[in-house]
């Protein structure tokens, strides 16, 4: 039933899995400064191990969520959360910067995204009310990476080098999103919502016709240029804030900041979803995270990266659940998990232009200022394509009774 309690359980394992695996993948901004000098590879290269990342990402995006329309959500990343597991034991062995990028960036960037798709898919299949709250909490989740993965990241790499920290990583990945993937369940059938209305348009909607419309291709593009604003940001702020003369554990502290920061924005934005409407909350949102990017330009000790990261995390993290509450009204259960993958694909695009735009942007300058002046671009550009969504008219049907 859709108010069944396990719903809870499921929106828990989704969180503490999300937590775990973007917690994994990013301690490399973490570990960027002792992997260049320890090899003497470049931070370019290093970091477009995390640009191949989200790449790949993007690709798989869809192929994940479509395996769990197909299969259900406990397969599907049971599988990723086994690669995932794999690839970072792998990248902590790699002895060469190509190969480095290969299995960070192309197996571990590949399975991590079996984690949001099919988990967030199956979170509002559970959910007919409180969907913002829910699905908040989920990213929630993924929001305490900052304030636990990156501390734990940092704090093993004072004691071990780079190598020994991903292996201890792929541990814990394995021994924490293993079982916590068996909770998981297919969602309820939900034939209407309870003011009568159906929850989505017609449940015969194609995958063609989906991807083909308006609301999807504004939901994508959105996506693109919200996740392009922040990515740049979110990695090099660590290196940023060490040029500025901060220390390197101090600079981490900046993540925590953000980390809880945003913990805070993605309830907060939730519930403001639920009262005023999802795409009311997101527009505002998006104009609020372009001049948040911007503020890191001005930052120049650590009280001021403390308060910008503080008003950045809040931001840029509450505005990211919105878009599965969008999706959620506006398609139809049986391709949800596709379509939360197609638009995965995009923000995955979006996120891999900023670590390597950083890097490009550091080397051939000799700063980061143009960085978070690009990031101020491109939130706006998010915040005019969000203007022009459209979702589809409902139709009204009778409410039919729950199965048990």
């Amino acid at each position: 039933m859709s108010d069944s309690p396990y719903r809870w359980v499921i929106v828990a394992a989704g969180g503490l899995m999300g937590c775990v695996a973007m917690g994994s993948l990013f301690s490399l901004p973490v570990l960027l400064t002792p992997m260049a000098e320890a090899t003497g590879w470049s931070r370019t290269g290093i970091s477009m191990a995390m640009t191949v990342g989200f790449l790949a990402m993007a690709v798989t995006s869809m192929v994940w969520g479509s395996l769990s329309d197909r299969f259900g959500a406990r397969p599907v990343v049971l599988a990723g959360a086994s690669l995932f597991a794999l690839s970072l034991w792998l990248a902590g062995r790699a002895p060469t910067l190509p190969l480095f990028q290969l299995s960070f960036g192309v197996l571990a960037g590949g399975a991590v995204a079996a984690f949001f798709a099919p988990m967030m898919a199956t979170v509002m299949g559970w959910f007919t009310t409180q969907r913002g709250l829910a699905v908040s909490l989920v990213s929630a989740g993924m929001g305490l990476a900052p304030v636990t993965m990156s501390p734990l990241a940092a704090r093993l790499a004072e004691a071990y080098d780079w190598r020994t920290v991903l292996s201890i990583l792929a541990v814990l990945v394995a021994v924490t999103t293993l079982p916590l993937a068996l909770l998981l369940r297919r969602p309820p059938a939900q034939a209407a919502t309870l003011d009568g209305t159906a929850d989505a348009p017609s449940e015969g909607m194609t995958v063609r016709e989906a991807v083909t419309s308006p609301p999807f291709i504004v939901l994508v593009l959105t996506n693109f240029f919200c996740c392009a604003t922040h990515s740049g940001p979110i990695f090099h702020t660590v290196s940023y804030a060490q040029i500025c003369g901060i220390s390197a554990l101090a600079a981490v502290s900046i993540y925590s900041v953000e980390g809880i920061a945003g913990m805070g924005g993605r309830l907060g934005f939730g519930l403001l979803g639920d009262r005023f409407g999802a795409k009311r909350v997101l527009v505002a949102g998006l104009l609020a995270q372009a001049i948040g990017a911007l503020g890191f330009f001005f930052a120049t000790n650590l009280m001021h990266f403390y308060l910008v990261a503080a008003t950045f995390g809040f931001i840029y993290a509450g505005v990211m659940p919105l878009y599965a509450v969008l999706i959620r009204e506006n398609f139809p259960m049986h391709i949800l998990g596709t379509i939360m993958g197609g638009t995965g694909m995009a923000g995955g695009l979006g996120m891999a232009t900023g670590p390597v735009l950083g890097g490009w942007i550091f080397d051939t300058t000799g700063g980061y200022g143009a960085l978070y002046v690009t990031s101020f671009g491109l939130g706006l550009g998010a915040f005019l394509i969000a203007m022009t969504f459209r979702p589809f008219p409902k139709a009204t049907v009778a409410a039919q009774p729950q199965s048990a």
